[in-house]
């Protein structure tokens, strides 16, 4: 009996908790289910409403769509055009700049500054819109490269810190040498006549002195080479020296008895190895004259202009689908005000 009536108060907990997480269930389940039932409620009331009224929700919307269509006609369409360029000895910060001034003049309608400029007419420097610049098309290696060189230019305590991919998110359009300028313009035969404007945007005074930094390390880079080019070709020519007369000179032997010959030994030279640091040298002396070659100017026009623009059109230049959208919004404002003011006026 004892027995029993200790297991009692333990099979009654059990069951409080039992019937406790059933309650909590059927909440749970009540909270979804009056859930469900609001959003289908205002799904339907939705439908009904636009039922009731689709004549007139028809009618103002088409009318919209007209007049949207009416406006896409009647606007002066927009023209656009990519350049895609590379610059050198960081003159991609010039650019940027020069981008940023030729918007201010668009926004102060300075059009006779922008047509010295760009040496073009007053009409054309009008029909132009926007610059517009963004770095260029880039692979995966470059992303690579861009950071093994941005890991190398700071401490390797702090490099630790930088993971790949916090470069790759927090990089700026200064990261990169590949820039593409895109403008927007009324007129749709003008890009051409921008080039030699936008051209002139990459001069600037001190990439102009980190280019001839760069020769002149070149130029002393180049000599050292060629000095030790020819500290190689008269070592050359010592060891040749030394092998013509061994080969012309007679060979001498004395025999001081069976098995102790002696005769002139021949003299250990290393032609191979000084032909082998030549060539090493010769090489980079050819890479310095091919950098130099190419990367002897402020940038390079990897795609121009195209003689004609592509016609610029956005979601937000379609005023037969914006305008019809626009009213739809008002009518259902429209609606949900009137609605509200019922309620309000018969509430007591």
């Amino acid at each position: 009996m004892s027995e029993n009536s200790n297991n009692n108060p333990e099979e009654i907990d059990l069951g409080q908790l039992f019937n406790a997480i059933g309650r909590f269930f059927d909440r749970i389940i009540g909270y979804i289910s009056s859930f469900v039932k609001l959003i289908f409620s205002a799904i339907i009331y939705s439908i009904k409403a636009i039922i009731v009224n689709i004549k007139i929700i028809a009618i103002v919307m088409v009318l919209a769509g007209v007049l949207g269509y009416a406006l896409e006609k009647s606007k002066t369409p927009k023209y656009d055009s990519e350049m895609l360029v590379k610059t050198y000895f960081e003159a991609k910060y010039q650019l940027v700049t020069n981008i940023n001034y030729f918007n201010a003049l668009l926004a102060d309608e300075e059009h006779d500054m922008l047509s010295d400029i760009f040496q073009i007419d007053k009409e054309s420097a009008e029909s132009l819109i926007e610059f517009e610049i963004s770095p260029g098309p880039e692979t995966e290696n470059d992303r690579i490269l861009q950071y093994d060189s941005f890991v190398k230019s700071i401490d390797s305590i702090r490099a630790q810190e930088i993971s790949f991919d916090d470069f790759i998110e927090n990089r700026d359009i200064h990261s990169g040498n590949l820039f593409i300028i895109k403008v927007l313009s009324t007129k749709k035969d003008v890009f051409r006549n921008l080039e030699e404007g936008l051209n002139s945007s990459f001069n600037n005074a001190y990439s102009i002195k980190k280019m001839q930094k760069r020769d002149s390390m070149i130029s002393i880079k180049k000599e050292n080479l060629e000095a030790q080019i020819e500290e190689i070709k008269q070592l050359q020519k010592v060891y040749i020296d030394v092998i013509e007369e061994e080969s012309q000179s007679t060979k001498t032997s004395i025999s001081l008895g069976e098995g102790f010959p002696l005769q002139q030994e021949k003299s250990e030279t290393k032609e191979y190895q000084l032909l082998n640091q030549e060539i090493k040298l010769r090489n980079e002396l050819r890479a310095l004259d091919e950098q130099k070659i190419e990367e002897n100017v402020f940038f390079d026009v990897i795609s121009s202009f195209q003689s004609i623009g592509n016609k610029s059109e956005t979601i937000f230049d379609r005023y037969s689908l914006i305008l019809p959208l626009i009213a739809f919004v008002l009518l259902v404002l429209g609606y949900l005000t009137k609605k509200v003011v019922k309620f309000t006026l018969s509430y007591e």
